[in-house]
């Protein structure tokens, strides 16, 4: 098992990463959840991608009640990989990253893997890489 997939497997080292390339992750993990930021609405593509209930508000605090729960998607764990992150404004970005930074926090608590990583090919992002590329 290739140290990668190890880290994405260990509900203490979720959390919120960068990676330069999806090289790596694409690999290890075909099923990680692939979300497109392209056009700017964060709470649309996520919920798009994760295929969220009907239920879902289209708000920021209903976003972390869904990613809190995801009872909806296979898996013993949740890996979401984030593209085209820079179409967002710095205060949705900040808010995004605050959102998946808590459900990292709570999956772990609860013994299960969730692991936000955003694709940042210039290394911009003040977020740890998720190993050495």
């Amino acid at each position: 098992m290739s140290k990668l997939l190890e880290r994405l497997q260990d509900p203490v080292r979720s959390g919120v990463y960068r990676l330069t390339r999806s090289d790596a992750i694409d690999e290890v993990m075909g099923s990680a959840a692939q979300i497109d930021l392209k056009d700017g609405n964060a709470l649309r593509a996520i919920s798009q991608a994760l295929r969220f209930p009907d239920w879902f508000g289209g708000n920021w605090d209903a976003l972390e009640d869904c990613l809190g729960d995801l009872s909806w998607r296979p898996g013993n764990g949740h890996v979401l990989v984030f593209r085209n992150w820079q179409a967002l404004t710095s205060d949705d970005l900040g808010v995004l990253i605050d959102v998946l930074r808590s459900s990292a926090e709570s999956w772990s608590g609860r013994g299960r893997p969730f692991f936000a990583v955003l694709i940042d090919p210039q290394a911009r992002l003040a977020l740890p890489p998720l190993h050495r590329e």
